[in-house]
């Protein structure tokens, strides 16, 4: 196996507007991963732009044609270490602009080395955990691949591999995947990993918690030990430090926010009900005007919710592991235009979704644990915006309701309340409309649970 790299090797950003431009040596080393080192950032009143740490003009052009002027805390700590090559530990809270952070460095190192792609050999790895995470992260970097006349390709399950397969002997320079579908390739021999130069994870912790560690450990095992590695996430606690230790050189860790990642912009409320109350709530709360996002914690949950609210009136699509790729688009793209503003959803939207002026989150079903309250609730009160976050409980969840918040690292309101309880507008304000429910379309379901 080879050699680790030296953390300094860096490349000039503005050596990508040469056309002798060359990607930086680096020399081989054998020290062995250290515990990283922590750099808990201030965020500054008024920061550097994105030209003053280092990114290219045409890069920042194209974030500023997009409404993005300035960097946001977490881009303005991470980049001087990622554009001179440094591995990186990156967390902040959800909504605070982790996927820029990672892209604008991995498009950076690109286009200015001088190797060329080659069939079934990307030049870097994005690895995502969810079908909906991949899609949003090749949405924010097209633009910006096109301006550098870079490839980009997207691999997950629950589609057909064909397309991904001739994609790939086309060369591709970045490849953003779900871990299960590309192990897949690697196996067919479709897609080879030994010319990766950058290798991202986002959503660290996610691939740690919930089965990824096996599979991703075999894929990275497969990069090159002298690539530059980074690692995102809103929480980077004990099963990432698995993967840092293995995998990461020397590497500096980057924290823009507390340990807990709470939002102070969000308000938080418990709503202590009864059983029966729970639908005539949800009703009232979802039939406001904005879009709101519904937790539940089983997938056949989230299915009969959505049936419920959809037979009262409310407008609500449903996103979980059961549906079919093309049923997901077509329930993500409902909500996003606003043809429904109610998404009902498992765990696997908190990791996935990014869509603008979600108002409010509601816990129909508290998470188990509290990184799960953490990301489902970083859905509203995105990129400096306010936002509400409600769980409901009952009287049997008070202690479990009670360790979840206090382990989050906040402190709700908590009101005891039934059906029509002036605080319910508070909480969703505006007329509450409702639509005769239409015929209730059959919901394709998906195959073989693959590539997540």
């Amino acid at each position: 196996m080879a050699a680790r790299r030296p953390h300094n090797a860096s490349i000039p950003a503005a050596s990508i507007l040469s056309s002798t431009a060359t990607s930086t040596p680096r020399t081989a080393t054998a020290t062995r991963p250290i515990v990283p080192k922590t750099v808990v950032t201030a965020v500054p009143a008024v920061g550097p732009t994105f030209a003053e740490l280092g990114v290219p003009k045409v890069l920042a052009d194209v974030l500023a044609a997009r409404g993005i002027g300035a960097p946001f805390p977490i881009q303005a700590a991470t980049l001087p270490d990622s554009l001179a090559g440094r591995d990186v530990l990156g967390r902040g809270r959800t909504g605070s602009g982790k996927t820029y952070a990672f892209l604008l460095p991995l498009l950076t190192r690109l286009a200015a080395g001088d190797t060329e792609r080659r069939p079934g050999r990307p030049r870097a790895l994005i690895l995502a955990p969810t079908r909906e995470l991949v899609t949003q992260i090749q949405a924010a970097m097209k633009p910006l691949a096109d301006a550098l006349s870079l490839r980009t390709l997207t691999v997950f399950g629950g589609v057909r591999p064909g397309p991904q397969i001739t994609g790939l002997k086309a060369g591709v320079d970045v490849l953003v995947a779900c871990p299960g579908r590309l192990a897949d390739h690697v196996a067919t021999g479709h897609a080879k990993l030994d010319a990766v130069q950058v290798t991202v994870l986002d959503e660290a912790d996610h691939m740690a918690d919930l089965g990824f560690l096996p599979v991703v450990r075999r894929l990275l095992d497969q990069t090159p030990r002298i690539g530059q590695r980074l690692l995102f996430s809103a929480t980077l606690d004990a099963g990432v430090d698995v993967l840092v230790r293995r995998y990461l050189t020397n590497p500096v860790t980057h924290s823009v926010d507390s340990a807990q990642s709470p939002v102070t912009a969000m308000s938080h409320h418990v709503l202590q009900l009864r059983a029966d109350h729970r639908l005539p709530v949800l009703t009232d709360l979802t039939s406001a005007p904005g879009r709101t996002l519904v937790f539940t914690r089983t997938k056949r949950g989230a299915a009969r919710l959505t049936r419920q609210l959809i037979a009262s009136g409310v407008p609500a699509v449903e996103l979980h592991g059961n549906l079919a790729q093309n049923a997901r688009d077509r329930n993500l793209r409902a909500f996003s235009d606003g043809s429904a503003n109610t998404l009902v959803a498992t765990d696997i939207a908190a990791r996935g979704i990014h869509v603008d002026d979600i108002r409010l989150v509601i816990h129909a079903d508290p998470p188990v644990e509290h990184k799960a309250y953490l990301h489902r609730s970083g859905r509203t009160a995105r990129a400096g915006a306010e936002g509400t976050v409600v769980t409901l409980m009952t009287d049997e969840q008070v202690g479990d309701v009670r360790d979840l918040t206090r382990k989050a690292g906040i402190t709700p309101t908590t009101t005891k309340l039934g059906p029509g309880h002036p605080l319910l507008a508070e909480l969703a304000p505006g007329r509450r409309s409702f639509v005769r429910p239409a015929t209730e379309p059959e919901t394709p379901k998906r195959g073989r649970r693959r590539g997540r």
